[in-house]
Formats: C-alpha cells, structure tokens, sequence
C-alpha cells in the first residue's frame, strides 16, 4: 500500500496544495480502494461497450435472412484467382438464397460482398478498428454494416448467425477463424454446422499435417476430419450447405 493514497489520489485529481492530517489504518484502507476504483473506471465503462456492441449486432441480424460467413485475406487483389472464386462463391449462395456475411474489409472480403450485391442477396460487412484501419468496402448492404472494437464480439456475431463458415485462402485471420469454430463445434459449445475450406491446393498441406500429427499423434480423433469439408467447386461448397439442411431449420447456432 501506498504510503498515504489519499495525497497520490489530491495530487493526481486536485490542483492546489493541501495541509492533511495524519490518517488511521483504516482511512489509508478506504483510499486505497478509492484509488483502484478510479484507476479501473476505463475497465469499467469498457464492459458497457462490450455489451452496447453485443445489443446493436444482435439488432442487426435479427432482421437478415439465412446467411453464409465468408472469410480469407484482406491480401488478394481483384482479377487474382483467389478474390474471383470468392466472387463464384458468395454469388452461388445468393444463388441458393444466403444472403454473405463478411469482415467487412478489403481482398476476400470485398470479393465476398461483392458477389453477394451483384447478385442481388444481403451483403453483411462486420468491421473491425485496427491501428493500420482499412476502410469498409464499398460492396456492403449500408444498412447491413457495423464495425467493431472487440474482435471477440465481433467473433460471436459470425459464429451465431452463419448457416454454414467458408473459409477462402487466407493467413493467421483466417486461420484463427476457422480452427475457432472447428474447436466451438467439436466441444459442443454451439450446435454442429457446415465449415467448408475453399481451394484443396492452398489447404492441402495444412489438411495432411492435421492427418500425418494430429491425427497420427493422437491429439484429436478421425471423426474430427468430419468437422469440415475441402473443395475447389463453388456449387460443392453450396450442396454441403444445402443438404446439411434439408432436415434442418435455420436458426442461430447458440
């Protein structure tokens, strides 16, 4: 403990001098607790955020249809291969009636609500505010875009709303993302849901040493592999979606 809070506590938030008599135990006990409250006041008024941001997303996606969260790296460039699959992609959902939910940046992203615009189904843009802060891309739906400060609110946002993850070529985001939910799956923390991971060559080495040490080490089980699905072909993508729900409603995952 300080050796008197309470001239800390004057010195920090008064602005003159002041004569203070000698304190009990007791009275430098009060300061102290006095001066952690104040020092956590920013911890405090951030959980308010936290929940403000939980409210107006929960807002948000209670009046969007059945969506598909894509993700992959806000890297590719447009007219590179990976960013038009994402387009074939996300406009062979809206296709089958999803609408896309993405990060809401450029690359992937872009290409993802850009599919989904131009064909004409909700595009869904989930910011988030980084230091090197990239500008949402011009392809989401106005009334459908929020961005965030929290990435794990923003996290819940894709996970409860998703009829199904498709994960696009991608770096440590993307791959955060998915293991993400191949984990929340296979614990049983939400319900079971379709994970697909676009383009077999990009993912293949990852997939083979899931195989040749995951698996082989015994640090997960072969039904695991069942989690998710690997494929080149837009409209495998959107049948894995489809028959996962031929017997099921859509609705939010938790």
């Amino acid at each position: 403990m300080k050796a008197d809070i309470f001239q800390d506590l004057y010195r920090e938030y008064g602005n003159g001098e002041l004569s203070i008599p000698e304190r009990s135990t007791h009275d430098k006990m009060q300061d102290e607790k006095l001066y952690r409250l104040m020092k956590a006041q920013k911890d405090i008024w951030r959980v308010f955020h936290m929940m403000s941001e939980f409210v107006d997303g929960f807002e948000l996606m209670m009046t969007i249809p059945p969506c598909v969260t894509i993700f992959g790296s806000a890297r590719v460039k447009p007219g590179s291969p990976y960013y038009e699959l994402t387009v074939d992609v996300a406009k062979a959902f809206a296709a089958a009636g999803y609408g896309v939910i993405s990060g809401g940046g450029p690359g992937a992203m872009e290409a993802a609500n850009k599919g989904a615009k131009e064909a004409g189904s909700a595009s869904v843009g989930f910011g988030i505010t980084l230091p090197h802060e990239e500008a949402m891309n011009a392809f989401i739906d106005p009334e459908k875009s929020m961005t965030f400060r929290h990435f794990f609110v923003r996290k819940v946002m894709f996970a409860k709303y998703a009829q199904g993850f498709i994960a696009m070529p991608g770096g440590f985001g993307t791959l955060d993302e998915f293991f993400e939910m191949v984990t929340l799956v296979q614990t049983k923390k939400i319900r079971e849901f379709p994970i697909v991971l676009m383009g077999t060559e990009y993912w293949g080495g990852l997939v083979t040493w899931i195989k040749t040490r995951m698996i082989d080490d015994g640090m997960i089980s072969e039904k695991d592999l069942q989690l998710f699905t690997v494929t080149d072909d837009p409209k495998e993508a959107v049948g894995v979606i489809e028959q996962f729900y031929a017997s099921k409603e859509h609705i939010p995952n938790f």
